[in-house]
């Protein structure tokens, strides 16, 4: 697996494995719904490539393909860290936010912050964050649950 920063030409595949990722994997805690709002940000994320140059975004590369991507800002807070289903628990979130955090700390960021999905939560837990407050987001008229989440 090679992890490098994100590239404009990443993006229509990136915005594929959003949507994928939303339908395959986070169906099993989210409501067809709630699937249907979640994954209705792909085509916002195909068209600005600006968010992802935005951010310190990592693009995991496993046999040619896009296995993941996540994205960290200067002042620690990681918005996105998505894995494609096909290449689930092999390790590469964990990489990918290794990766994330060692750069938001290098930037001083006194800590990292998440909103994580409730199929996310599990992970972050693993890795030392602490839930602060379970939050319902509202999207298109649908609720969302989410933990804000922070690792010190």
């Amino acid at each position: 697996m090679i992890l490098r920063r994100f590239r404009p030409e990443d993006l229509p595949e990136i915005a594929d494995l959003f949507s994928d990722t939303i339908h395959r994997v986070n169906c099993r805690d989210y409501t067809p719904e709630q699937i249907r709002v979640l994954a209705a940000a792909r085509d916002r994320l195909a068209g600005n490539p600006d968010f992802f140059l935005s951010l310190y975004t990592i693009v995991a590369v496993k046999r040619g393909k896009i296995a993941g991507y996540g994205n960290i800002d200067d002042t620690g807070y990681l918005d996105h860290l998505y894995i494609h289903s096909d290449f689930q628990g092999q390790g590469i979130a964990t990489a990918i936010c290794q990766e994330l955090e060692r750069y938001a700390f290098s930037q001083h960021a006194p800590k990292i912050t998440v909103h994580a999905s409730i199929t996310a939560r599990p992970f972050f837990e693993k890795r030392g964050y602490r839930v602060l407050r379970e939050q319902q987001v509202e999207r298109q008229g649908v609720l969302l649950t989410n933990y804000e989440m922070e690792k010190a």
